[in-house]
């Protein structure tokens, strides 16, 4: 059976695409740029930055594009008035609680949509005590934007070890391991997978932050050797 196509516009382009196909994919085939944050090809969109809204048929509501399915016939908008204006309230009010300083594409974007970093000048920071519990990784979740991308790849998205988990709800939720272990304690393998697909300083190698930190090579060769376990004694 052949697969059913459908055709749309976007920003007044025709387009066609197989059924199904999301709209920042179709966009994307005829290269159309939607910023993303949490948006990854190698794990599951779930809609959560609110970044790649596009205007779908003037509809009452944006809908993301990492997740809304093209309709036939649909007339798409990416870059019109209201939509830039959605844009870049959710990156002023993003920076306005978290530690943006060690994310460039996030800078990038708050740049080209000209946010204002004094927009909320009361606003409630995300601070969390930096954790260094393992010979691998920094985590320092104040750089954290909840975009998922770790805590999927750990899990069915990729390694199936599912050493990490989201804690608390609302404005305190955080990145975490379950009942808060350190990494040393909890099913971590130590792939890297988490710290390559982090989008900002939250995860970060102990070799590339102790070299920031100022530490010698040696002191560094020091963090990062895990220590050995010593032999169980003979009965």
């Amino acid at each position: 059976m052949s697969e059913k196509m459908i055709t749309l516009t976007i920003d007044g382009q025709p387009v066609t695409v197989p059924e199904g196909t999301t709209i920042l994919e179709a966009a994307r085939q005829i290269e159309k740029d939607i910023p993303i944050i949490c948006y990854h090809d190698a794990t599951t969109s779930n809609g959560l930055c609110r970044l790649c809204v596009v205007d779908v048929n003037k509809g009452r509501l944006l809908q993301p594009a990492c997740v809304a399915q093209c309709q036939e016939g649909a007339a798409i908008e990416t870059h019109n008035e209201r939509v830039e204006r959605s844009r870049r309230t959710i990156l002023e009010m993003l920076d306005s609680a978290v530690d943006l300083s060690q994310a460039p594409e996030i800078q990038a974007q708050f740049h080209d949509y000209q946010a204002d970093p004094e927009r909320f000048p009361g606003a409630k920071r995300r601070d969390h005590v930096e954790l260094d519990d393992n010979p691998f990784y920094i985590r320092d979740y104040s750089q954290c934007v909840l975009c998922w991308r770790c805590v999927q790849v750990c899990a069915e998205d990729a390694q199936y070890t599912f050493a990490l988990t989201l804690g608390e709800r609302g404005f305190d939720t955080h990145v975490t391991t379950l009942f808060d272990l350190g990494m040393m304690d909890s099913p971590c393998v130590f792939c890297g997978q988490c710290v390559g697909i982090c989008p900002t300083g939250a995860l970060k190698p102990k070799v590339e932050w102790g070299l920031e930190q100022g530490f010698s090579a040696d002191e560094i060769r020091q963090m990062t050797r895990r220590p050995r376990r010593k032999p169980e004694a003979e009965s």
